[in-house]
C-alpha cells in the first residue's frame, strides 16, 4: 500500500469535500428550477378537471 503523507491526504480530502459541495449545489439547484416545470402543467391539468 502507497503512501503519500499528511499533505496527500489533506489535498485529497479537500478534493472530495469540493466534490460534495458541487452535488450538493447542483441537486438545490435543479430541485428550485425545475420544480415549477412539473408544478404548473400539474395545476393546469387540475384547473381543468375542476372546469
Amino acid at each position: 500500500m502507497e503512501s503519500h503523507g499528511t499533505l496527500g491526504t489533506i489535498w485529497a480530502s479537500l478534493g472530495m469535500t469540493a466534490y460534495y459541495m458541487a452535488l450538493i449545489w447542483i441537486n438545490i439547484l435543479l430541485g428550485l428550477f425545475l420544480s415549477p416545470l412539473f408544478m404548473i402543467p400539474m395545476t393546469w391539468l387540475q384547473d381543468r378537471k375542476k372546469a
